[in-house]
């Protein structure tokens, strides 16, 4: 079954058998940083939300997704054309160097698969990372991105450490953090990190985002 939802002037058509727009890819659009005419790649990018939500910011964007699931890929597809917005979407599987020339990006993002398999957490088969590790993503999102370009995702905090690993063999330097929570008395549930490629060291952290925030 299909729906809609409206992200400000652009039209959403989501399926129930595809992962669904999240608080998540919402904040993580908000937090990346973003320019006029700068090429954007989305790894993961299902239905295409996150681009959608990013063209809500600056609607001159060379945009490009890749999704594994060819359905996904084309609801995506769909979702640009009917929003009038150019763009291509790759179907296929983001590892594949064949599928897309690298150094090409100023901004890749990511609402990637963030538990591990078989850790028994409550995020169900489409946020597990069997299909995917993290090192696999920073490593396909470091070939994308030109020399100075930036890599935006969402993360849990509990998997910091292996984040920032990855990222560091990967050629990326956290350059931006936030933490996201629900209520002030409860630990964050997310986080936000932004690297840019080959940059140099310093990390800014920002005050932790509540939900309850508008």
């Amino acid at each position: 079954m299909t729906s809609v939802e409206y992200l400000g002037s652009y039209r959403l058509t989501q399926s129930d058998d595809y992962f669904k727009l999240g608080r998540d890819s919402v904040l993580l659009a908000r937090f990346a940083t973003l320019r006029k005419g700068w090429s954007v790649c989305d790894l993961g990018c299902g239905v295409g939300s996150l681009l959608l939500l990013l063209s809500q910011r600056e609607e001159e964007l060379d945009r490009v997704g890749i999704e594994l699931n060819p359905g996904a890929a084309a609801l995506a597809r769909q979702n640009l054309a009917d929003n009038g917005l150019a763009g291509e979407i790759l179907p296929g599987d983001l590892r594949d160097r064949t599928l897309l020339a690298g150094d090409r990006f100023h901004l890749v993002v990511s609402n990637p698969p963030y538990f591990r398999a078989g850790s028994g957490k409550s995020g169900g088969q489409a946020r597990m990372d069997h299909t995917c590790s993290v090192a696999e993503l920073c490593q396909a999102a470091g070939r994308l991105a030109r020399t100075g370009g930036r890599f935006a995702l969402v993360y849990r905090p509990e998997r910091l450490a292996e984040l920032f690993a990855a990222l560091k063999a990967a050629r990326w330097e956290p350059k931006r953090m936030q933490l996201l929570a629900y209520h002030r008395d409860k630990a964050p549930y997310a986080v936000l990190v932004e690297a840019v490629k080959d940059g140099g060291p310093g990390l800014e952290i920002l005050p932790v985002h509540y939900q309850t925030q508008a």
